[in-house]
């Protein structure tokens, strides 16, 4: 396996130049535990290494620490020492979700992804408004949208092809296919995404066959069967950790634990741009500052009524609108916070030195 079969590309290596200059070599992380990270070097050795001070120190969030698809500089160790990431390469995209709970900052799902996958199916899990927000975020994060509409053999074809339709409808740029794990339907169609140095990010909910399809293209059964594991996270026939796996036929997969919560890391403009026919309504409001609810002049209502646009997708809009701005909002609050917090230090520590320099001076009996 090679640096290129891993993604490497020109960007990466004018980035990695002064690392190279210091006797560093390039790797992609593949998996993170509470502990360290797993890597692939470009000779395809598979190493733990863990990170360096500077790098946690410097990271201004959690995201800005490296992730699952990352492309690290790393100082290499003997058997008496560790192998250690000095710093972590750029990324060309990022694929993210606001971290669950009331957090502001953002859950770096996968880095450096060509692809975002998103498995659902055509009964229980078939949800529209879920994936126009999947869709939101892989818009922001830089990668192509491919949408499976998996377990087939379990649901009418009419179903199918009607939940694909639908599916389809939300966004152009979306290629969505039906497949079926059991049957092998639509795996072929897939695995022609899947060429040497393309990467693909697996996501979508619990039970929805994601791990099943994940083995029918590597070949085997990858996913550990033994009990959890706490520091790796692996499980029995379930994916609970993000992990990398390279596939024999060229390409690498991010498979993801499944997924309670899509919450919101993205912003205005991407909301607009995902929402275009929701926006284009907009501009024939009677007042440039309508809430689109009960204002007279309403052209959003106006077309809810009369039938030309989905009052569901008119309510998720609203309220992807309302999750935005309140991130925002707390964004904002923690922007400053932290800086009073950086103030405060800052005066503490000038006022410990004046304290220590005048203790000097005392000891010495300068007047």
């Amino acid at each position: 396996m090679t640096l290129k079969d891993l993604g490497w590309n020109p960007d990466f290596e004018k980035a990695f130049a002064p690392h190279r200059a210091k006797g560093r070599v390039p790797a992609r992380l593949i998996r993170e535990s509470p502990i360290n990270f797993g890597a692939f070097l470009g000779d395809g050795r598979e190493i733990d290494a863990v990170l360096c001070g500077r790098v946690w120190h410097e990271a201004a969030c959690d995201a800005d620490l490296p992730a699952v698809g990352d492309w690290v500089a790393l100082e290499l160790g003997n058997e008496n020492q560790d192998h250690v990431i000095r710093a972590t390469l750029p990324r060309k995209s990022c694929f993210s979700r606001k971290m669950p709970g009331n957090s502001s900052q953002a859950q770096v799902i996968g880095a450096n992804i060509d692809i975002v996958a998103v498995v659902t199916d055509a009964g229980p899990d078939f949800n529209l408004r879920r994936m126009e927000r999947y869709f939101m975020l892989i818009s922001r994060s830089g990668a192509r949208a491919v949408v499976l509409v998996n377990k087939s053999d379990l649901f009418p074809k009419a179903q199918n092809e009607t939940a694909a339709a639908q599916i389809a409808a939300l966004w152009d740029g979306a290629h969505v296919h039906i497949t079926s794990a059991l049957s092998g339907e639509g795996l072929k169609t897939l695995k022609r995404y899947l060429k040497k140095g393309v990467t693909m990010c697996v996501v979508g909910s619990s039970g929805v066959g994601k791990s099943t399809l994940v083995n029918q293209l590597y070949g085997e059964e990858w996913q550990w069967t033994g009990e959890v594991n706490e520091a790796t996270g692996k499980g029995r026939h379930t994916t609970t950790s993000r992990e990398l796996v390279p596939l024999p036929g060229g390409g690498m997969l991010i498979d993801n634990p499944g997924m309670r919560e899509i919450q919101m890391w993205t912003d205005e403009t991407t909301l607009r741009e995902s929402f275009a026919d929701v926006e284009a309504i907009t501009t024939d409001c009677k007042y440039a500052d309508c809430s689109h609810r009960n204002d007279a002049g309403c052209a959003i209502r106006n077309a809810v009524e009369s039938g030309a646009l989905d009052p569901a997708r008119h309510e998720n809009f609203l309220n992807l609108e309302n999750e935005i701005a309140a991130l925002k909002k707390r964004a904002e609050k923690r922007r400053m916070a932290v800086e009073r917090w950086a103030k405060r230090s800052h005066r503490v520590k000038a006022r410990n030195l004046d304290d220590r320099i005048q203790l000097e001076r005392d000891e010495r009996g300068d007047v």
